[in-house]
């Protein structure tokens, strides 16, 4: 296959950066889209160019490191992919392919398609944890989960944090990322100690650190690569009022 590459190319984060045109001849449709990416480098590394920087670790769609736009869409064409599992097959010969990182002010551009998604790990911090008894290993009966909450939990748990949320939401907002790791919590006993605090502090900290409000178009759905549903926001709203009420009880007091 022979395509063109249209790359954004940023030295740091301070520069202003552009898109580069680069030619690929020698694309195979059986590559995944980073094994393309790794092609091209190798021919710039050949011609004495900088290579394009890139984010990556698992290449099997688990650690959610290799977010990038492709042709405007997060992670590219496809349905609940990652742009590690998208396979060259979706593209055709000769083919423009425009790659840029994730366009928020809460993901700062570190280098070329590399972004800082810290912010992700800072919302965690403020309200992701459990507290639980050290001790023996506790019998697995003594928490009974009713079973259609316990596969909801899992289904928001298997949120990887990639960010393609916040990339599809025209006001660049983390309620999906926020709700599913509220969700996940919320349905199992094990949450119930921090519930009443936790969505406050995990949206508080989701503002302070610039992210938008909730648009309300599904995009965040359509384009996050594990399925998460818009039902853990309306969740995270529930969890959000019962911790105002709680705090206004409190303060009455």
């Amino acid at each position: 296959m022979k395509l063109t590459l249209k790359i954004w190319r940023q030295k740091s984060p301070k520069d202003e950066g552009k898109f580069e045109t680069y030619q690929l001849d020698n694309a195979s449709q059986d590559m995944t889209f980073l094994e393309m990416l790794d092609a091209m480098n190798e021919k710039l590394i050949s011609e004495d160019k900088d290579p394009v920087a890139f984010e990556h670790d698992c290449r099997e769609g688990i650690c959610g490191s290799c977010a990038m736009m492709i042709n405007g869409k997060p992670h590219g064409p496809g349905k609940e992919i990652t742009t590690c599992q998208l396979n060259m097959k979706a593209f055709k010969d000769g083919d423009t392919i425009m790659v840029e990182p994730w366009r928020t002010n809460s993901f700062p551009i570190i280098k070329d398609l590399v972004v800082d998604r810290s912010a992700f790990e800072k919302i965690m911090e403020a309200g992701g944890f459990i507290d639980v008894d050290v001790a023996a290993v506790p019998d697995a009966n003594a928490y009974p989960v009713e079973k259609h909450k316990a596969e909801e939990a899992f289904d928001a748990a298997e949120c990887i944090g990639c960010g393609a949320c916040v990339a599809a939401c025209k006001n660049s907002s983390a309620m999906l990322f926020v709700a599913a790791k509220v969700s996940q919590y919320a349905l199992l006993p094990q949450g119930k100690i921090e519930g009443v605090q936790r969505a406050w502090n995990m949206l508080m900290k989701m503002d302070e650190l610039g992210f938008g409000s909730c648009a309300n178009t599904g995009a965040c759905e359509t384009e996050c690569p594990k399925g998460i549903s818009l039902a853990h926001i309306a969740r995270l709203n529930r969890e959000f009022i019962k911790a105002g009420f709680t705090k206004l009880a409190g303060e009455k007091r």
